[in-house]
């Protein structure tokens, strides 16, 4: 009778999912009617199946969403970036975040994976993906049991690529193009690997999957992996390297607002990928992270811009973009945690915290943060932390399982687990450590080897030319 009314149901259900219509329909013919009992094999059959269309539709969700994310770096960062300097350094601008999409792909496939993901110590991942041996098209069940490791690998690898090109945004006119390359390289090994092994690698110090780990750390799509580390490096590098010729005497607005407005809005497009994506399945995690996103850059743009608006009298494109920036930046580490109207609440608060420290402390404090890095990314990704820890919900995600009368045990302070602030900012905390501790070595050790700086002379001429022999605009061709 079981099989019967499971016969019976199977049409309606398929009929909504094509591509699981086509998995199944083979295995639906070989379902006995009354007068032939189901075997077990039919059974199993039917089952393998709908198994298989889930992993294809995950599969499918995952490799697009490893693009949006790298949609974001190239053309989303590139854009973005490349229109808030000054003329003369647009194409320097732009050749950083690409740079970073050419070397750090080699250097995770020999290397940063098997340092990320690979079984190591609680730091950092050894060696056993080196050159990615044992990385094959079957799935990883530390991971994502349902899509080859290959794809979970390359995705990972678009997070590789933006979190050190986010940095260059504080450097921005006036690092050596060859400097950059070796400091970025050297980063997202020794800064970046190191920090996605502690949060989401098997046996991380911070991994709340990790048995009987101290301070499980909520990170879902990099908060602390990506914005903390890359937005704390920034500030150290602007402190590091000083101000750029003029600054703050000369007036230096962006050269086009309209590239960097069209860079925004494939980064807001692109984080979809980057957060939704990060549920590594196609179902209804992915769905709440999907929304979280889109609500809290709609709050934080709102927010920013009527901060401005009040602060300095207009509302201006800068801040509306920056604003929604801040929002998905401050979001992605409670995207897959907290509910839509708290992720309105975390996007309200980005925008007034993230505003006040690019358009009060940052003048307060004289540094030369050329493209509001560490006010953005750094300061969101920290805010970020530790509002996951306020909103989290069991309802949206249940990580740490039933209670043994079925409920699911809080997770988050709005469901009594006061402690996991805690955690998030223990988490955020040795984000800072690492990203500080690890920034200053090798931007020491480059600068005494390479040296980091452009002279006086290769700074005024710009990026363009004294570091490539070319020009963004060629007005007389």
């Amino acid at each position: 009778m079981r099989i019967l009314r499971l016969r019976s149901l199977i049409p309606a259900i398929v009929l909504g999912f094509p591509a699981l219509a086509l998995a199944v329909a083979p295995v639906i013919k070989s379902i006995p009617t009354a007068q032939a009992p189901a075997t077990q094999a039919q059974i199993a059959a039917l089952q393998q199946a709908v198994q298989n269309a889930q992993s294809a539709g995950d599969n499918a969700w995952m490799l697009i969403s490893a693009a949006l994310v790298l949609l974001m770096t190239g053309p989303g960062l590139t854009l973005f970036y490349g229109g808030l300097v000054r003329r003369k350094n647009i194409l320097g601008t732009m050749m950083q975040s690409f740079a970073m999409m050419g070397l750090i792909t080699v250097l995770w496939a020999v290397a940063g994976y098997s340092l990320a993901f690979g079984h190591g110590n609680a730091f950092i991942g050894g060696f056993d993906h080196l050159f990615l041996r044992g990385v094959s098209l079957s799935p990883n069940p530390n991971y994502a049991p349902t899509i080859p490791e290959q794809t979970f690998m390359v995705y990972q690898l678009m997070f590789a690529i933006i979190t050190p090109a986010l940095i260059t945004g504080a450097f921005a006119e006036r690092v050596k193009f060859s400097s950059m390359a070796v400091f970025l390289s050297l980063w997202s090994l020794l800064v970046y690997c190191p920090m996605a092994h502690m949060i989401w690698g098997v046996g991380g110090l911070l991994n709340f999957n990790t048995i009987g780990v101290r301070w499980p750390v909520f990170d879902f799509a990099g908060g602390t992996v990506v914005h903390i580390t890359s937005g704390v490096s920034a500030l150290i590098c602007a402190l590091y390297l000083g101000k750029r010729i003029g600054y703050p005497n000369t007036d230096m607005p962006p050269h086009s607002m309209v590239l960097s407005f069209i860079g925004a809005c494939l980064l807001w497009v692109g984080w979809f990928g980057f957060n939704a994506g990060s549920a590594l399945s196609a179902g209804p995690l992915a769905t709440s992270a999907f929304i979280n996103t889109q609500f809290a850059a709609a709050a934080a743009a709102l927010t920013w811009t009527l901060a401005e608006w009040l602060h300095n009298g207009k509302p201006t494109a800068l801040g509306a973009i920056s604003g929604a920036v801040a929002g998905l930046a401050t979001i992605t580490q409670a995207s897959g945690f907290v509910q839509p109207m708290s992720a309105l609440v975390i996007g309200a608060v980005a925008g007034l915290v993230c505003s006040f420290m690019v358009l009060k402390m940052k003048k307060i404090f004289g540094y030369d943060d050329s493209l509001d890095v560490f006010g953005v990314h750094g300061i969101g990704g920290t805010v970020g932390a530790l509002l996951t820890g306020v909103f989290a919900s069991a309802t949206i995600n249940a990580v740490f399982g039933k209670s043994a009368s079925g409920q699911p045990r809080p997770t988050g302070a709005i469901d009594g687990n006061w402690h996991q602030i805690l955690n998030q900012g223990i988490g955020a905390g040795i984000g800072w450590l690492v990203a500080v501790a690890g920034t200053l070595i090798l931007l020491f050790v480059v600068d005494k080897t390479m040296g980091l700086r452009l002279s006086t002379v290769d700074e005024a001429s710009g990026l363009d030319l004294s570091q490539h022999g070319e020009e963004g605009y060629e007005f007389n061709a």
